[in-house]
This record gives structure tokens, C-alpha cells and sequence, in this order.
């Protein structure tokens, strides 16, 4: 749009220029209004019962599979490069049918917990997800149930039970945040009442409250061992075909029955419901960097094909843009190293 100067004849085209805030690095870093700090990364961790080293996972280049002495240094390294936080994962070396190791006093991730918390102490938030696909000789998020027509399905309300018996033990492993990801309807009220009766009325629930049944999770099944064993999880996660108004619904549900936070996984094929749920609660809300956008990203930088590092921040930034404010990301730590250098 032009604009004639006062006294002047027709101004020539154009008269806006937004280029020219764009002219050097010093200006545009000026007028960055967007942007990613390392405290605002969190950083998932699996932790395997059993194993004398680090297992490198082949579909997440650069992710292991720690052992409870390499978790440590990890999580160390962590925070020296300023990351916000991390979430545990454990493997046990035994599953059954009610996933009995998630809530184990001397389970993976319970002892997992006990060790991080005495190498960082509170120089960052220790969190833990909690669910049991892990813990489950079915790979399922919950407990199984017969139809009575040799079908089966997954007890939701059954499966509340267990979740909180996993939380409380959790919280008494010393997590700073319990992070449920089953998508059983009523998981956070049931939590909470588990928590709040055990003594633990101040310990947050991050609540992944948008969790899709999505193709992006594939090298997590490689990294937790959690792939069902048949079926999938459609029936319980959130259908990708759903407008963002059904994601916004289930984050509000969560509020309503008492999630300190919420979740929005996956991230980049979801800005939108990022944004949508940004917009309609007023608590902290994260995004999930999931396995499959990392494995992709890793992917095309070996064959040269994108500038890693570039592509790496363009992600975060724009989870940022959209509206999380916490980005849960495989890269956290070497990312938070990139920022704090600028």
C-alpha cells in the first residue's frame, strides 16, 4: 500500500519495506520475538533394567538406551548445558500382564529416580512419565480385558487403579512431576485422588492431554520396547482425522479434574492444536518433539540433505511460535548448548 507524503506527490511503491528489520544479524536478533531458551527444553531419557552399557537405539542415531551409571552423567550433562528438565522411561527386564514393574519400589525407573535426584539434586525438573505400554507383556497402555466374543479391550477404569498406585510410587521414588500418557479417560482425577490420599497433594501432573495414535511414534516403540504385540492403539489415543476442537476438549477435561499442565504429542504435524489448546488454557502447556520427527531429521542430515543444525532450531522455534511452552525434544541438551552459545 502506498501512502502519499504530506505535500508531496504519490510515494513510490512500496513504502513499507519490513525488510528492513531484516538487514543484519544484529536487527533481526533486536527485534526476535520468538524465542527458545534451554530452560524451556525437557529432555527423554530410557533408562533399561539389566544392561552393562549404553544400548544405541538405530532408529534415533545418537539416543541409548542408558544404563542407571550412564543416566547419571547424562542427566549431569543436562544440566551443565541449562536444559529445563527430563522425563524417564524405564524398561524392566520382566513384563507381565499388569505391568507389576511400574510400580515396584525396586523398579527401573523408581531406582532410576533415586539416582538422578541425588546427581542434580534440584538444578532441574525431574519428571516421569507415567503409564504401562512398558511394563505390559502386550505393549498395551493399560490392562486387557475379554469381550466375551474372543476379542478384547482395554479396562479403562481398571486400568485408573493402576495408574495411581504407579503414581504414588513414583512419588515416593522422589519425581517431580508425574506425567501420565495412557489416554484412559478420567487418568488425571484418578491420579490426583491416588496422590492426594497418599500424602502427595503438592507433586504436579503434567497431563499428555492430546496424545494422537500417531505413525511418528515408531523408533519410541524401538526405544521403550513397547510395540503392541497386536492391535493397535487407536481405540484409546486420539484419532488424527479429529478437528483440533476434540484436543482442545481433552486438555480442558484434564484441568477440570486437576492437571497442573498439559501436553500436546505429537508436535510438529499438531501446531495447530498446540496453538488452539495454547489459546484456551491458562496453564503451562508442552509439546512433545517425538521420536519419529527426530529419526527424520537424523535421516536427511546423514545424507547431507538439510543443515541439521538449522533445521534443528527451526523446529523449536516454531513449537514455540505455536504456543508450548515447554518442548519436550531429543536434542534438548545439545540444543540448549547451541542457545547458551547464541
Amino acid at each position: 500500500m502506498t501512502h502519499p507524503a504530506p505535500g508531496a506527490g504519490p510515494a513510490a511503491f512500496p513504502l513499507t519495506r519490513p525488510r528492513r528489520l531484516r538487514s543484519t544479524p544484529a536487527l533481526r536478533r533486536l527485534v526476535a520475538d520468538v524465542r527458545v531458551r534451554p530452560a524451556d527444553l525437557v529432555l527423554p531419557m530410557f533408562v533399561k533394567e539389566g544392561i552393562g552399557a549404553p544400548a544405541p537405539i538405530p532408529s534415533m542415531p545418537g539416543v541409548v538406551q542408558h544404563t542407571r551409571d550412564s543416566l547419571r552423567k547424562a542427566a549431569a550433562e543436562a544440566v551443565a548445558a541449562g536444559v529445563g528438565g527430563l522425563i524417564l522411561f524405564g524398561i524392566p527386564s520382566v513384563k507381565d500382564a499388569r505391568g507389576s514393574g511400574a510400580d515396584d519400589p525396586a523398579g527401573i525407573v523408581q531406582v532410576a529416580l533415586v539416582d538422578v535426584l541425588a546427581e542434580v539434586g534440584s538444578d532441574l525438573v525431574v519428571m516421569t512419565d507415567l503409564c504401562l505400554d512398558e511394563y505390559t507383556d502386550s505393549g498395551h497402555c493399560g490392562l486387557l480385558t475379554g469381550r466375551g466374543d474372543g476379542e478384547w479391550t482395554v479396562d479403562n477404569d481398571a486400568t485408573l487403579v493402576r495408574y495411581g498406585q504407579v503414581a504414588v510410587a513414583q512419588a515416593r521414588a522422589g519425581t517431580q512431576v508425574v506425567a501420565p500418557s495412557g489416554m484412559m479417560d478420567g487418568q488425571v482425577a484418578g491420579i490426583r485422588a491416588a496422590l492426594d490420599e497418599a500424602g502427595f497433594p503438592e507433586l504436579p501432573i503434567l497431563a499428555y492431554s492430546a496424545k494422537y495414535a500417531s505413525a511418528y511414534y515408531g523408533p519410541f516403540r524401538d526405544a521403550a520396547e513397547c510395540a503392541p504385540r497386536f492391535g493397535d492403539r487407536s481405540a484409546y489415543q486420539q484419532d488424527p482425522a479429529r478437528a483440533t476442537a476434540e484436543g482442545v476438549r481433552e486438555a480442558l477435561l484434564d484441568l477440570a479434574e486437576g492437571a497442573d499442565a498439559v501436553m500436546v504429542k505429537p508436535a510438529g504435524a499438531y501446531l495447530d492444536v498446540v496453538r488452539a489448546v495454547a489459546e484456551a488454557v491458562d496453564v503451562p502447556v508442552a509439546a512433545y518433539q517425538v521420536s519419529g520427527e527426530y529419526a527424520m531429521v537424523e535421516a536427511a542430515a546423514a545424507q547431507g540433505w538439510v543443515d541439521r543444525r538449522r533445521i534443528i532450531l527451526e523446529q523449536l522455534q516454531g513449537i514455540r511460535r505455536a504456543g508450548a511452552g515447554i518442548v519436550l525434544t531429543y536434542w534438548a541438551t545439545e540444543a540448549a548448548g547451541w542457545l547458551d552459545a547464541g
